[in-house]
């Protein structure tokens, strides 16, 4: 039974570096990073000291510009990248006492396919393109332990309809979509197993502003009807204004601003965070 009191998800000093490090960048002695890149030894820290809780049934956006950590934070969070530190705890696996980041490569795969989904920005990332779209639902059912042909069929039909995805178009490989309708068999997909946690990264990137707007209230929909936690990366404020419950702005791999969308939106406090909203106006 899931605590809505409770976080279902704790991030907690969350951090993830390429390369090793020197005495410039690392270590005690070394000056605070005013940027994640290190001239002396090229080290990057995508990210830095981040932490955050996610409730039952809410909606968490993260934005800020490119370069800015975002992705590859929503990449540890899906097991893709590996952390360099930081702990990771769902109220829902272990009772909430296991770090997901220090678990075994088979209980992370267990993670993946049972408690989470995610869509990638590119859908090449998501499915795979030459298996049928309902395949492409079957291959996560089967992941996650399902074995009857007749069930998993029938799942595929009831998720693909639901994302309006023509039933006698089922068969087809999704690389003879639109990029609008590849994103809706992505989520789908994602949403094979009834995840209790959804990430979405920048899912509208590249769409026409309609097509933007069709996938929009998709999520918003499907986020009502099931409660599902949300994790959404964006770089476009609208998308977060519409979706997002609470808002965190990133720069530099760190997190710089933190709170209620609408007090982000209408009283920014970071210089950059003011750059970004007046951009919106």
């Amino acid at each position: 039974m899931v605590d809505h009191d409770i976080p279902l998800l704790s991030i907690n000093g969350l951090n993830k570096q390429y390369g090793a490090g020197c005495p410039s960048c690392s270590g005690i002695t070394a000056e605070p990073r005013l940027t994640n890149y290190c001239p002396h030894c090229a080290t990057v820290y995508a990210c830095q000291d981040i932490s955050f809780e996610l409730y039952p049934g809410e909606v968490i956006g993260i934005v800020g510009e490119s370069g800015s950590g975002k992705s590859t934070l929503m990449q540890c969070l899906y097991f893709d990248q590996q952390v360099t530190s930081g702990e990771a705890l769902m109220q829902i696996y272990q009772e909430g006492q296991a770090n997901l980041f220090l678990e075994s490569s088979q209980q992370q795969r267990y993670i993946r396919n049972h408690l989470m989904g995610k869509v990638y920005q590119n859908p090449l990332m998501g499915l795979r393109m030459n298996f049928s779209s309902i395949g492409n639902i079957a291959e996560k059912l089967i992941a996650a332990g399902k074995r009857n042909v007749g069930e998993m069929e029938e799942r595929g039909k009831e998720l693909l309809k639901h994302v309006n995805i023509p039933l006698h178009r089922i068969k087809e490989p999704p690389k003879r979509f639109s990029g609008g309708m590849q994103q809706r068999v992505q989520i789908a997909k994602a949403l094979s197993n009834n995840p209790p946690i959804l990430l979405l990264d920048e899912v509208t990137t590249g769409l026409d502003l309609s097509v933007q707007a069709s996938v929009l209230d998709l999520i918003k929909k499907l986020q009502r009807e099931r409660g599902i936690s949300i994790i959404m990366v964006s770089h476009d404020l609208g998308v977060i204004r519409m979706l997002a419950d609470r808002t965190m702005v990133m720069l530099d791999g760190r997190v710089i601003e933190y709170g209620l969308t609408d007090q982000i939106l209408e009283d920014p406090q970071h210089r950059y965070t003011q750059e970004l909203v007046h951009s919106l106006l």
